[in-house]
């Protein structure tokens, strides 16, 4: 479900009750953990965290007029989603993931290829989005992202 909303605030403030808390917080662990350089602001209909113009020009190559996209929060329909480029780009990353999900979670990992889904809000594990989204700086992406995506 995309939204609207101009700002991460209003997005929030139009989610449903039940949905409002889980999101707030994944918001906070992730502005208080990602890196410095990534800009928070609203693209693709969610809550976006992407590589500025001024740190990128080229921009995101499927639209160049849009930021480089690194990590996106929303609340869909029948889950939560965070959406990490960074794991559907390095391998290692994915791995690392996947191995501490568990450690953290009792139920089974549901995922796509960037995308952990969260069926229950209450399962989510704060601490490790937190450090998954410290675990990758605007350089390191910039780097991956161009040897990964750009041809």
């Amino acid at each position: 479900m995309t939204s609207d909303a101009k700002t991460p605030s209003q997005y929030l403030k139009e989610l449903p009750a039940d949905r409002k808390a889980p999101m707030t917080k994944l918001r906070e662990v992730i502005s208080g953990n990602i890196p410095e350089g990534f800009k928070e602001g609203m693209g693709y209909g969610m809550i976006g965290y992407s590589v500025p113009h001024s740190l990128y020009p080229n921009g995101y190559h499927c639209d160049p007029k849009q930021p480089l996209p690194f990590l996106g929060l929303a609340s869909q329909k029948n889950f939560i989603a965070v959406y990490h480029m960074g794991i559907y780009a390095d391998p290692l990353l994915m791995k690392w993931f996947t191995e501490e999900y568990p450690k953290h979670v009792t139920a089974k990992l549901d995922m796509g290829k960037s995308c952990i889904r969260f069926k229950k809000p209450e399962i989510i594990p704060y601490d490790l989005i937190g450090e998954l989204s410290s675990k990758m700086t605007v350089k390191e992406w910039i780097a991956l992202y161009e040897k990964s995506f750009r041809k």
